[in-house]
């Protein structure tokens, strides 16, 4: 059924008077009942049609941006129509397996699509009181994000790159494995979609993600939005909107939980300071735009899940930080819009650990309403803050030993070190292996460093399946006590935390927030406690 289609204007005014044309833009003269993003059509001096928006209207006379450029018009000769609607892109389920340009055309040399729908690329604003909070995971097969920063169906979460780093890889890599799991914890048992917008890339790049996508069984499920460097900036602006309109129509018409894939935010970002620019506006930070806020805002907000639809829409965004700098306004705003981030790390790339991924600034804050029991184990999230915090001190103790050598550390702190190698390289580092969550929370050897001395059979899992203080040395029953309550109190919103400061001739117990645990094993012990303390007894003469 054909329907929600514009209705076209019986009368068509035709302008001939443009007075300026300066870079993307063109000044439209003696203009009437003219409205903002309204679509207008262009006709050059060749007879060459072209699309173009309205961005501003003073009185009678308008601006409007040129989709494909303003090469070749001429004030006298181009003439100028308004068509009174907005950019709106053709959907349907067709569209899957597809490849589109930045406006929605097919590229990949099939058929036309018949649309189901017309839809307005803007979207409609979603009422805050029928969106519902995030609760179920997706699987997107990389261990350091399911294990450490677990995506929801409805969360918006970037990817913050730097230059030269693989995170075009790893946007192909997340769309080719993600999963979604239905009530019965079985994957592939709700029906699941993939967009995939790319802006400004290259051709290789673009080439890249065609071969990518088409040699895996993801295709039939992905929508492919390509917009290459060479493409003009406006289209750019559209790819976006174009992609996100067509996961709201898989999402909430035909319920299917869709998760948008975008690389690289930063090239919009740009095209949004050209254009401003080339208005003439007033520009903010860095000569950015003092509204690309709320521009970013208009992008991001679209994610999320209703209460009356059984669908989700989950973005994952891409950009690239200048100079990787986290404080640059690009991933500066989009931190303050989204909830929380994945960081690629310069250094790990250069060991050659893939995917780079840093997992100590990374952070996801709808991770605890994905996770738990009946929904991945009811130990990740221990499992979770136990990792983070040895992993935690071991990076502190690799800066310890650049400064007094390896060789100055206890035999403890050998162990951590050695469990921060093993980490990187058999934890975060996967290649391009599909892990399943079940794999990703049983990794064999990656255990507490302090509690299994043979670390070799030793599972992850084990972490917190019943171990009590009679299996640890370490370990005292009070403490055991203690670290039951830290549990309840950390589920409860409370960051309560004993950890270990180390200067080179003491140690001073200090607290420090590692995810409501302390370091050592999640049965209670507190590695490196020195022998004859009893419980919160300082080392120090006169302090308790």
């Amino acid at each position: 059924m054909i329907k929600d289609f514009p209705m076209p204007r019986l009368i068509t005014t035709e302008y001939r008077t443009l007075s300026e044309i300066r870079g993307p833009l063109v000044f439209v003269e003696r203009t009437s009942n003219v409205a903002y993003n309204e679509i207008v059509e262009i006709l050059t001096p060749q007879g060459e049609l072209r699309l173009g928006q309205v961005l501003e209207v003073d009185h009678a006379r308008c601006m409007v941006r040129v989709f494909l450029g303003t090469t070749g018009l001429g004030l006298r000769q181009t003439r100028v129509r308004f068509l009174g609607d907005v950019a709106r892109v053709d959907v349907s389920l067709s569209m899957l397996g597809r490849a589109l340009d930045g406006s929605g055309q097919p590229i990949d040399g099939g058929a036309p699509i018949i649309p189901e729908f017309s839809l307005d690329i803007n979207g409609l604003p979603i009422n805050p009181s029928v969106r519902t909070h995030p609760s179920e995971f997706i699987q997107t097969g990389v261990s350091a994000i399911d294990g450490l920063n677990t995506l929801t169906r409805g969360q918006k979460l970037p990817i913050f790159s730097g230059a030269g780093l693989p995170a075009n890889e790893l946007a192909a890599q997340i769309a080719s494995q993600a999963r979604v799991a239905g009530g019965d914890k079985s994957l592939d048992s709700e029906p699941f979609a993939v967009v995939f917008a790319a802006i400004g890339i290259t051709n290789r790049e673009a080439a890249f993600f065609m071969d990518q996508f088409q040699a895996s069984d993801a295709m039939d499920r992905t929508v492919l939005f390509i917009n290459r460097a060479e493409d003009p900036s406006m289209e750019r602006l559209l790819t976006p909107r174009a992609a996100l309109t067509t996961a709201e129509y898989l999402a909430f018409t035909h319920d299917r939980h869709v998760l948008v894939i975008m690389t690289d935010m930063t090239n919009y970002c740009e095209s949004l300071r050209e254009i401003a620019a080339a208005s003439e506006e007033v520009p903010g930070r860095r000569g950015y735009p003092g509204y690309m806020y709320s521009d970013l805002a208009s992008l991001y907000e679209r994610a999320g899940r209703l209460r009356s639809k059984s669908g989700s829409v989950t973005r994952l965004m891409i950009l690239t930080m200048p100079d990787d700098d986290i404080t640059h306004p690009i991933p500066d705003l989009t931190g303050y819009i989204t909830e929380g981030q994945i960081v690629l790390s310069r250094d790990l790339h250069r060991k050659g650990i893939y995917p780079p991924i840093d997992v100590l600034p990374s952070l996801s804050r709808m991770m605890n309403a994905g996770i738990g029991e009946s929904k991945t184990r009811a130990d990740h999230r221990a499992v979770a803050d136990q990792l983070y915090a040895l992993y935690a001190e071991g990076r502190d103790l690799r800066r310890l030993v650049a400064i007094i050598g390896e060789a100055a550390l206890s035999a403890d702190d050998r162990r951590v070190l050695d469990f921060a190698r093993q980490f990187e390289e058999r934890y975060v580092s996967q290649g391009m292996t599909d892990r399943s969550m079940s794999e990703t929370l049983e990794l064999p050897g990656i255990c507490c460093p302090s509690c299994l001395p043979n670390r070799s059979s030793a599972y992850l899992g084990n972490i917190s399946k019943g171990i009590t203080a009679n299996d640890h040395r370490l370990c005292h029953p009070h403490e055991v006590a203690g670290l039951q309550s830290a549990n309840r109190a950390g589920e409860a919103g409370t960051r309560v935390a004993r950890a270990e400061t180390r200067r080179p001739a003491q140690r001073v117990f200090a607290n420090r927030g590692y995810g409501g645990r302390p370091f050592g094993c999640a049965a209670g012990c507190r590695r490196g406690r020195l022998p004859g303390l009893l419980p919160g007894q300082s080392p120090l003469p006169g302090r308790k």
